[in-house]
């Protein structure tokens, strides 16, 4: 190849070049072919060139594929946000579109402080978020993010956003129940506020599932119950972060669903346009609209591209494709089976600590010693090993790592397209379980695992 002017991942690295793909399956340009065993960044939800969205994409574009949105708004657009009102639980029936998950937290983030000021209670400006979380990457995103490894190089420049822990039952404490555990998480977001004052805090902010600083971490039961019922106490919104677990990814249409909580907004990103396109948003109540309505009438938030009708055209393409073909039962389903796959993993290889997940989002977390929990220091690169190792074989997984206070935790993603049938999970499991084997001998000979 001639020289690159691309800055990558990983500067130096050489990567190979994509060629197409179809289904749950990538081929590069050497015709290799990969299982997309994380949907890229668990993205592509409905796996790749499905017709029904290529033809929406060139419908659209040949119609009008941008107009500002302080000029028109377009069908494609009205489409979409009655489509995601229907979906959306509660009074959650405005959206406001942007073109990544970063932007809608950040939107989320700006519209809460606004709301408050529209109430006359100007002081509530403060965010709380949990420690062992990811919002984005933007300066207001990564300030809610509580990901050690991702803030600590702008630390100067952030806001000191996270301030209590995420439930993390793998690592629960000795003799407490989950019950107990997860009642005691969301405990911490009481502390916090009183810590902090009522009158300072706007908003709370949290990813139903816990996805790329742990791996698929699944709160326990009564968890989000007890942190709806404390937001309410104290007038804090409750933001649900649903850019990696919306759309069908954990086997409901929002991962609160499972909870029966209603957020006062969601954040959409990633299976909302199943990556045929740059599209997310923010799902807004009736209540906070209508308090800016009567207010300002104008919320201050935006992007060139928020609204666009090209990308709106395909998401509506892409929800409907998901409504059509069942997908959301089908991801509890398969799901399921893909995370018994996963424990039987975890049974039989010492590396893996534990397997997790919900629907089609599911989680391995590998440690030097099943008994003690004990994990790998970071500088070992045990996921970066498998996640090498997998994709040698043609397997994509993703990493999440650093989970434990930015020093340790090894741990990888497996959220297949929701349209992947056992048959081919069986062939994801045959190549995961050869990766990790091949990375755990490689350990046993050097001592590092138990």
């Amino acid at each position: 190849m001639e020289r690159s002017y691309v800055i990558k991942p990983e500067l130096g690295k050489n990567y190979p070049v994509i060629s197409h793909g179809k289904g749950i399956y990538l081929y590069d340009k050497e015709g290799k072919r990969y299982i997309d065993g994380c949907s890229g960044a668990v993205t592509v939800s409905i796996g790749h060139a499905v017709d029904e969205v290529v033809e929406a994409m060139y419908a659209q574009g040949k119609e009008v594929s941008f107009a500002y949105r302080s000029h028109f708004s377009s069908d494609a657009v009205e489409q979409l946000g009655a489509k995601l009102a229907e979906w959306a639980p509660g009074s959650l029936n405005w959206t406001f579109f942007v073109s990544s998950g970063s932007e809608a937290t950040e939107t989320a983030q700006k519209i809460a402080i606004q709301y408050w000021q529209e109430k006359g209670k100007s002081t509530k400006n403060r965010i709380i978020s949990r420690w062992m979380s990811y919002h984005g990457i933007t300066m207001g995103a990564l300030s809610m993010s509580g990901h050690v490894l991702r803030r600590k190089r702008f630390v100067p420049l952030l806001e000191d956003y996270p301030a209590i822990t995420g439930p993390y039952p793998y690592r629960k404490p000795e003799g407490m129940s989950l019950e107990e555990y997860g009642l005691q998480c969301a405990n911490e977001l009481e502390t916090a506020i009183l810590r902090v004052g009522p009158d300072q805090v706007a908003a709370f902010i949290a990813e139903p599932v816990i996805g790329a600083t742990a791996g698929a971490v699944v709160p326990p039961d009564g968890y989000f119950q007890r942190i709806r019922e404390i937001c309410d106490k104290y007038d804090v919104l409750f933001i649900a972060d649903e850019v990696m677990t919306g759309v069908g990814r954990t086997g409901k249409a929002f991962g609160v669903d499972h909870w029966g909580v209603v957020p006062d907004m969601i954040t959409l990103g990633k299976g909302m346009s199943a990556g045929y396109t740059p599209m997310a948003a923010t799902i807004v109540s009736e209540e906070i609209i209508e308090t800016i309505t009567k207010g300002t009438g104008l919320i201050m938030a935006g992007h060139t591209y928020s609204a666009n009708p090209q990308s709106a055209a395909v998401s509506l393409a892409v929800l409907n494709y998901v409504e059509k073909h069942q997908l959301i039962q089908k991801s509890a389903e398969q799901g399921a089976y893909l995370l018994q796959r996963l424990q039987e993993l975890a049974e039989e290889l010492p590396l893996i600590g534990d397997a997790r997940g919900l629907g089609m989002l599911c989680g391995l977390e590998f440690v030097k010693n099943k008994q003690t929990k004990e994990p790998f220091e970071l500088s070992k690169n045990v996921s970066g090993k498998v996640i090498a190792k997998a994709f040698e074989k043609g397997l994509l997984i993703y990493p999440a790592v650093g989970g434990i206070e930015g020093v340790a935790g090894d741990c990888v993603i497996l959220a297949p397209p929701l349209t992947i049938t056992k048959e081919e999970i069986d062939e994801l499991i045959s190549i995961l379980k050869a990766s990790i084997e091949s990375v755990q001998q490689e350990l046993q000979e050097q001592a590092l695992i138990g």
